[in-house]
């Protein structure tokens, strides 16, 4: 099914598509069945999954009017890819200390390991651990919000203890857990508003590095914003290495140097997330890279939506170039401070 077909399946909300594919709508974060009563989004808020699997891996929730997470798949591959979701959740659900391995997938499903694997990998882009290992990034993240300590939110998330987590978070995390829980005890943020020829620009930094870049039209709402990110944190005006970080980046906005300045980044996503910024880095400027491409450099070669999903929640815009990223159309595709922006970043780069 194309993209057209699909809108118009919606549009119609026709059941026969229960089942097919599930919606997700980017402005309210929720997917739904084709079939949905909801009131209908504007097509270019709308993304297309084969799975509410994959709409969930992407940050979606489902639908409590049209509970699309409890319709079967009339795909036979997509209802296996499923079943096995299902299972790991459960496994991680009820025996959180205990990895799941391709051999448990397999003697629960009675598929065979190796196309197991291929299959999983083949519909949502990760294999079986990485989506497992996804969950659990996912799980940590729910605990440290509802506000337990490092160590409960580790185990309950099936890290075991706090010290794997630890073993492992510039990987995973990008910030330490403390800093990560959204603004847990010990994270302070410090940060910097500056005029540039995009607006306003915010820069926000831990000890560690810079953890946002945002762009906007008034200082009030940029800090909004940080302080909606970061609901519990220390948040106060720039000090220490943060002037310099600044420094450094107003001067590149302002001379336009050959590439952006090395600044160190304290930066938080899932270990997906993380490998997409990672290849935004090797983006030079004035060049481009499609979704696709992207997705084919990491080997994900069906994972260019979940691409699309990882550049819109880049925290750091400009240090990891989100704007150099574009459709396989070569038309731009959403950016979190606006496609005007995008678009003047992409010129004023391109510019001798």
């Amino acid at each position: 099914m194309d993209v057209l077909e699909k809108r118009v399946a919606v549009s119609n909300r026709d059941k026969r598509y229960d089942g097919v594919f599930v919606y997700a709508v980017k402005t309210t974060g929720i997917y739904c069945r084709p079939s949905c009563p909801s009131r209908h989004a504007k097509p270019e808020n709308m993304l297309f999954f084969d799975l509410p699997d994959d709409a969930e891996m992407n940050g979606f929730r489902a639908c409590k009017r049209c509970r699309p997470d409890f319709v079967n798949s009339k795909d036979p591959l997509f209802s296996m890819i499923r079943q096995v979701s299902t299972i790991i959740r459960q496994e991680l659900e009820e025996n959180p200390d205990d990895k799941v391995s391709l051999g448990h997938l397999s003697a629960k499903t009675g598929y065979n390991e190796d196309y197991l694997a291929r299959s999983f990998k083949q519909v949502m882009g990760v294999s079986p651990f990485e989506y497992y290992d996804m969950l659990r990034n996912g799980k940590l993240r729910e605990n440290l919000k509802r506000g337990e300590n490092v160590s409960a939110a580790a185990y309950g998330a099936g890290f075991g203890s706090s010290s794997r987590l630890y073993e492992k978070v510039h990987e995973r995390l990008g910030m330490t857990p403390a800093s990560y829980a959204k603004g847990g005890k010990g994270a302070e943020i410090a940060y910097a508003i500056v005029d540039c020829f995009l607006g306003k620009m915010l820069i926000g930094g831990t000890r560690k590095g810079v953890c946002a870049v945002y762009f906007g039209d008034s200082e009030s709402s940029l800090l909004d914003e940080l302080k909606a990110e970061f609901p519990e944190a220390e948040i106060a005006p720039e000090i220490g290495d943060l002037a310099e970080w600044t420094a450094k980046i107003s001067a590149f906005l302002e001379r336009k140097t050959a590439a952006v300045p090395e600044i160190p980044l304290d930066m938080f996503g899932t270990a997906f997330q993380r490998r997409v910024w990672q290849e935004l880095l090797k983006i030079a400027p004035g060049e481009s890279k499609t979704y696709k491409q992207i997705a084919d450099d990491m080997g994900h070669h069906k994972s260019a939506r979940a691409v699309g999903r990882a550049c819109a929640t880049n925290p750091v815009s400009l240090v990891v170039p989100c704007h150099r990223v574009i459709g396989s159309d070569g038309k731009l595709h959403g950016y979190r401070w606006g496609l005007e922006r995008k678009e003047l970043l992409r010129r004023w780069e391109l510019t001798e």
